[in-house]
């Protein structure tokens, strides 16, 4: 699933713990998970977003010739209003669509 499909909330909202630790043995499991998931997604969002500006970049001006690019701006806005990603990170693990397996400890 892409980031501009996800039905992510906007804004801030509370969820059910149940559903949240269903499949781990705790919650500071889950948000392990979802936290490490969140950090995924945001390297990838970063990573999206410079490739687009960098197409527009200019690297032979001087501050002077330095001007607003309406693109990049929407560009820019287009992001801004994308949902945050530890939002798409807990979408991500109520939908059952991350996988994630411990690493086993060695003694």
């Amino acid at each position: 699933m892409s980031v501009k499909d996800s039905k992510a909330e906007l804004s801030t909202i509370t969820y059910d713990r149940d559903k949240i630790e269903q499949n781990v043995s705790s919650i500071y499991e889950a948000i392990v998970v979802m936290g490490k998931r969140a950090e995924q997604i945001n390297a990838e969002i970063r990573s999206e977003l410079h490739n687009k500006l960098d197409e527009f970049a200019v690297h032979n001006s001087t501050l002077e010739e330095v001007f607003e690019n309406k693109e990049q701006i929407e560009i820019s806005k287009h992001y801004e209003k994308l949902p945050k990603p530890t939002s798409i990170a807990i979408q991500e693990w109520l939908d059952d669509e991350i996988y994630y397996r411990k690493t086993e400890e060695k003694n």
